[in-house]
């Protein structure tokens, strides 16, 4: 799996975790601590539940399981050093197609997920940190506390804490925010100006689309389809996760929530057109991975649905309020696409075809031009 010089590598290149149980136990013990640094680049970030963790070094290897922590290091400027992913097609690259000067190339990828995730790909990658939290591995990938922990001395820290969503039982620890996680994640790669820059963005655009936004929202259902065309759906509550975060900036009302509906994440099962009848919600979010055209959305879900006894009944069918519901993992650039895409769609006479944030600026961001 490995042998004595890459270990030595690993070894002299980075790290020492002061709080290592915490990120086996479920919660680190204790309060943040600051992030410390010195001139010859070793620091330390804290972050539950992995703890503190040194760095002797900035990490160049990298992985991350999920996208959104995938699209922070990218707005961090650290795409390069990206070198595999939990699953490719969540990952919303061609985004960054609107982005001069930024890229990834997923074909240079490795797929982390294939039927499972074992640990032999994670020697494979041979990464200098871990982006993932290690509760994540134990209780979505049914790694053991043993499997993390050979991982994490033989090859490299993780550091990581799931935010996408906040239905699992077993996250009983600290929750961060978008933006909290990617400011630990500049703090790990020491890219603090970059993080500094987009939450300067981030708040003017959420200031001028908030200002804009009508004194009474729509009720929204976010939803997954268990098939193509659907003639059932995962249900999403809107949640705290940030795989919401720009339907709560519409401010828009959870029609599943206010139902009781259970999150498919924390066991529920699918909801059949009769259900969501009974709800009946002002609006319907259609999440899907991938990069989705308008053609594919008209044709796999708005068709099959105006056409269904009764799924043509529902009000956001009949008022064309049926909106394709973005990716479940979005960083700070993904957000920013997401969130205007999703404005466009529920308020059109506010903000039709609008750009709503400066692409150019980003990118100059992204690659350390601002």
């Amino acid at each position: 799996m490995t042998d004595d010089t890459s270990a030595t590598r690993r070894a002299t290149l980075k790290y020492g975790a002061i709080a290592a149980t915490g990120g086996l136990a479920g919660c680190s013990g204790g309060g943040e601590s600051p992030t410390g640094g010195t001139a010859d680049g070793s620091h330390s970030v804290t972050m539950e539940p992995v703890g503190t963790v040194e760095f002797d070094s900035v990490p160049q290897r990298w992985l991350a399981y999920t996208a959104d922590y995938a699209d922070m290091g990218v707005a961090l400027g650290a795409g390069d050093g990206l070198s595999a992913i939990g699953v490719k097609a969540r990952f919303g690259t061609h985004y960054y197609d609107e982005l001069p000067g930024v890229s990834v190339d997923t074909d240079a990828l490795t797929e982390l997920y294939n039927g499972g995730t074992g640990r032999e790909v994670f020697y494979d990658v041979d990464a200098d940190i871990h982006v993932v939290d290690p509760n994540f591995m134990r209780n979505r990938l049914q790694w053991s506390r043993d499997d993390v922990e050979e991982i994490r001395t033989r090859v490299a820290p993780f550091f990581g804490n799931t935010v996408f969503t906040r239905v699992y039982d077993w996250h009983d620890y600290r929750y961060y925010s978008l933006y909290e996680a990617f400011e630990k994640l500049a703090a790990v790669f020491k890219r603090r100006g970059r993080y500094e820059s987009f939450r300067e963005l981030h708040d003017e655009v959420l200031r001028d689309v908030q200002s804009r936004l009508p004194p009474t929202t729509p009720d929204l259902a976010v939803l997954y389809p268990a098939g193509t065309p659907p003639d059932s759906f995962y249900p999403y509550r809107v949640g705290a996760g940030t795989q919401s975060k720009h339907w709560r900036d519409l401010r828009v009302g959870d029609a599943l929530a206010a139902n009781g509906v259970t999150d498919a994440q924390a066991g529920g099962g699918t909801i059949d057109y009769e259900t969501l009848l009974e709800i009946d919600p002002d609006a319907i979010a259609v999440r899907l991975q991938g990069e989705i055209t308008e053609q594919y959305f008209r044709r796999n879900i708005l068709e099959h649905m105006e056409q269904h006894s009764v799924a043509s009944e529902l009000t956001a069918v009949q008022d064309g309020r049926v909106y394709y519901g973005g990716l479940t993992y979005q960083g700070p650039i993904i957000h920013l696409f997401q969130l205007e895409a999703a404005a466009r769609g529920l308020y059109p006479e506010t903000f039709g075809d609008q750009q709503l944030f400066d692409r150019e600026r980003v990118a100059d961001i992204v690659t350390g031009e601002r």
